[in-house]
């Protein structure tokens, strides 16, 4: 299960990165494996939706068990089912990079991060540091 204290860290770190590499305001949210939000945040100044666009990164990456980033390759290869999905699960779908899977070191599950708010190349570019400043895993 992904801690509170880690979610925060994961939070700080993926915004502190955001900072460094001077991207738009960003929504970040944590989800644990159950897909429960466990924290979020929006920096002053990120648009309207952009919390349900984080929890449909994450929720999307730990319902399939892959990346949004995979997801939005399914998405250009079978498109229909990518859309059926979103709309079986309310939205909770997002086929872009920033959702990403946390893992333990022996592969573990721990539950999945959602960064939107820039180009979603560096939206998941931030997710990975914020991961890797709590001792977890990338998956």
């Amino acid at each position: 299960m992904i801690s509170l204290e880690q979610a925060r860290v994961i939070i700080g770190a993926t915004r502190s990165q955001g900072r460094t590499m001077n991207l738009a305001p960003l929504t970040v949210v944590v989800l644990d494996a159950g897909g429960h939000v466990v924290a979020m945040e929006r920096e002053d100044g990120a648009s309207y939706g952009r919390p349900e666009i984080a929890i449909g990164k994450a929720a999307g990456a730990l319902a399939m068990g892959v990346s949004s980033r995979k997801l939005g390759e399914m998405a250009a290869e079978r498109p229909q089912f990518i859309a059926a999905l979103g709309t079986a699960w309310d939205g909770k779908l997002i086929p872009a990079a920033g959702g990403v899977i946390v893992k333990t070191d022996d592969g573990t599950v721990l539950g999945a991060v959602g960064v939107t708010g820039d180009v979603s190349d560096k939206d998941e570019e931030a997710a990975m540091a914020g991961i890797s400043a709590a001792g977890l895993v990338a998956g």
